[in-house]
Order: C-alpha cells, then structure tokens, then sequence
C-alpha cells in the first residue's frame, strides 16, 4: 500500500490503460504535440501555436506554387473504425472514399496538424491511395499552411476560426448548398 498522505490507509486503484484506450483514445488527445516527418515532407516546415486552431504547421522557406508540400499519412482504417474513432475530441480523419480513411494521429507526417482555412493555400492531391497536399499558390517563409476541409454534412455547423476576407463563418458545407 503506497502512503498517500491524508489518505494513507487508502488504496489508489490505477486500471492499466486497456488497447481501445492505447489505440482509439490516445492518439487523439489534447496533450499531443506536433511531429513532423521529414520523409513525407518537399519542404522545410516547423509547427507552432496557431492564431487559427491549436497547434499548426508553417513553411519554414518560400514554397513555389503548384508543389507537393507533404504527405498525408496514418493508420489506414475503415468506415466502421472510424465510426468508433468519431468521439474523439481532436480528429484526425482523412476520410478517402466511403469505406476507406487515414487516421493520422497514428503514424501521421505531420500534416494532420495543418489547419482549416475558407481561403486555403493548399489543395489535396489523391494519386494512388496516397494523399498530397500540394500549393495553390506561392506559400511564403512563416505562413500557416492551410486548406479547405470540404467536409459535407448535414446538421451541426462547425464554426471557423480562420479570419480570411472570406470566411463563410463554418468549417463544413451543408449539402443544401
């Protein structure tokens, strides 16, 4: 029995971290810091706190426009794993068809950190199963990389915290539209 203080005849019951909790639950949280694998990556980029989300990933030298900047990368999973990932607090969640996702908060390059933008300076690029993030346009050295979750849904509006001229208030796009 370890002696806790006031509590030292108390025993303090810490159950061992279960494998949902070691692959669905962790991976995710909020106390993950940012990584960035130079494998996947064209460019120098660093990460840092974000005016627009959390934590973002930046160009650390002028990237050109029309360039594969990084890889999306992460655990492969399928639509019923990542109905079982959705509670999460932070997702990761590329999603790739109807029945296939990467779940970059396992395994990911780094681009799982670059934020939503209504005016994003990236594009994604699906050659092969494999996801690119490529420039839109001439990205300068310190500028947030960006893009545009296109995620279509109907229900909860997801506000945006982007901030560009034309901001349109939601990170989805309501399929009314």
């Amino acid at each position: 029995m370890k002696n806790t203080g006031i509590f030292e005849n108390t025993i303090i019951y810490q159950p061992e971290l279960t494998a949902f909790v070691r692959e669905v639950v962790l991976p995710g949280s909020s106390n993950v810091q940012p990584k960035i694998d130079s494998r996947f990556c064209r460019f120098n980029l660093k990460y840092a706190h974000s005016p627009i989300h959390r934590w973002g990933i930046f160009a650390a030298e002028k990237i050109p426009a029309r360039r594969r900047v990084i890889e999306y990368t992460g655990q492969k999973i399928d639509a019923s794993e990542v109905r079982r990932r959705r509670f999460r607090h932070h997702l990761y969640i590329f999603q790739l068809t109807q029945n296939r996702a990467v779940d970059g908060a396992i395994g990911g390059s780094g681009a799982e950190f670059i934020n939503h933008s209504c005016q994003p300076n990236l594009m994604t690029r699906i050659v092969g199963g494999r996801i690119f993030f490529v420039s839109n346009r001439q990205i300068e050295s310190g500028e947030e990389l960006t893009l545009d979750y296109n995620i279509v849904m109907n229900g909860t509006n997801l506000p945006c915290s982007c901030g560009t001229e034309k901001c349109r208030g939601i990170i989805n796009q309501n399929k009314q539209r």
